[in-house]
This record gives C-alpha cells, sequence and structure tokens, in this order.
C-alpha cells in the first residue's frame, strides 16, 4: 500500500477522519495539517486500516 492510500480503511473510519478533520479546521488548522491530525487520530484508535480476517488459535 502506497504511502496515502486510504483504500484500506473502513467507511466508518473515513467519516470519523472527515468529523475530525472538520473539527481541526473550525480551530484555524491549515486543511493538509488538520488531514494529517484526523487519520493519525484515526490510526491511533483503531490502529490503522482493515486488518486480514481469521480466527485466533487453532
Amino acid at each position: 500500500m502506497p504511502q496515502g492510500d486510504k483504500s484500506k480503511y473502513t467507511d466508518k473510519q473515513k467519516r470519523q477522519a472527515e468529523h475530525i478533520e472538520a473539527g481541526y479546521e473550525q480551530k484555524g488548522v491549515p486543511p493538509e495539517e488538520a488531514e494529517a491530525r484526523a487519520w493519525a487520530t484515526v490510526n491511533k484508535q483503531d490502529g490503522g486500516g482493515k486488518k486480514p480476517g481469521g480466527s485466533g488459535r487453532k
């Protein structure tokens, strides 16, 4: 996955990032910085994009 590729994120994570980004922009943060902070926040909360499925121990 190239840097900046958001295809592995769920729709919920994308919506969360948009909402967080809007909040930063309302506080006067530049748009590029707001986007970076928003995705950093989503990554911190969820640990990144979708993980490959699978069961635990067999």
